[in-house]
Order: C-alpha cells, then sequence, then structure tokens
C-alpha cells in the first residue's frame, strides 16, 4: 500500500491512465472484431469499410502508448492481407 504523499498520487495517476488505456484498447479491439465478422462472412466491402475504420483507430492506439508501432502495423499488414484474399 502506498505510504507517501507521492506514492499516493502516483497510485491515483496510475488508476486513471490504467481506465483511459483500458477504454482505448476496447474500442480498438471492437473495431478489430467487425473486420474479422466481415471478413468471416466473405463480404469484402463490408470488410474493405470496417478495415478503413480500423486503421485510424489502431494507430491512434500507436500514439497514445497503447499499442506498439510495429504491433499495430503486423495486425494491419495480416488484416489488410486477408481482406485482400477474399473471392
Amino acid at each position: 500500500m502506498a505510504n507517501t504523499t507521492q506514492s499516493k498520487k502516483r497510485a491515483r495517476q496510475n488508476a486513471a491512465r490504467f481506465a483511459v488505456n483500458k477504454m482505448r484498447r476496447s474500442r480498438i479491439r471492437t473495431h478489430l472484431r467487425a473486420v474479422e465478422e466481415a471478413i468471416a462472412s466473405g463480404d469484402k466491402d463490408a470488410a474493405t469499410a470496417a478495415l478503413k475504420a480500423a486503421q485510424p483507430e489502431l494507430m491512434r492506439g500507436v500514439t497514445k502508448g497503447v499499442y506498439h508501432k510495429n504491433t499495430a502495423s503486423r495486425k494491419m499488414s495480416r488484416l489488410a492481407a486477408r481482406v485482400k484474399a477474399i473471392g
């Protein structure tokens, strides 16, 4: 448990930051799930639209420090390849 005033403040800040980052991760996962569902249904137009909506969300997660740049790029690359492969 935090004892000093400084450590108590850091604990509050960490809790607030965790809540914000949790919401950001959840929002990104929701967009990625929409792309996955569109790919599974085989609808290329819907998958392309979902991918275009997911890309800025994922990159915003990078700028906010939720994801590493390479992780986001890898996810986007793999999703784009799967969308492109839809017949």
